[in-house]
């Protein structure tokens, strides 16, 4: 957890499966943190990696370079990773970047666990 208070992850998992839950704004101040936290959770060898950013208020490119790149990371060990997004402004931005393509992008994280 960080002391900026627009943003924390909360790391949770089940055997096979990781949850990383972020809360806040992930941009350019935030997106060491929320790597490295992806990084631990990637290194720990689940098959499936959900990242929730249901209390995520705003992504900036450089957040969704972040996410690209663990998607690539996953991928390419055979692995998955799905997104949790409820909030329209996440999105939108999936929708406009064309990254609702590139992402399995789910509604909450019993639907990312039990797909």
């Amino acid at each position: 957890m960080t002391g900026d208070p627009q943003f924390e992850v909360l790391a949770s998992d089940r055997p096979g499966v990781a949850v990383l839950a972020a809360r806040g704004e992930i941009d350019v101040a935030s997106a060491p943190e929320f790597r490295a936290s992806l990084s631990d959770l990637i290194e720990d060898g689940p098959t499936i990696l959900i990242v929730d950013t249901s209390d995520v208020s705003f992504i900036d490119s450089t957040g969704l370079g972040v996410l690209i790149g663990a998607e690539k990371q996953m991928r390419n060990d055979g692995r998955r990773l799905r997104l949790v997004v409820t909030q329209p402004q996440v999105t939108r931005l999936l929708a406009l970047t064309g990254l609702n393509e590139v992402f399995t992008v789910m509604s909450s994280t019993d639907e990312a666990r039990n797909a």
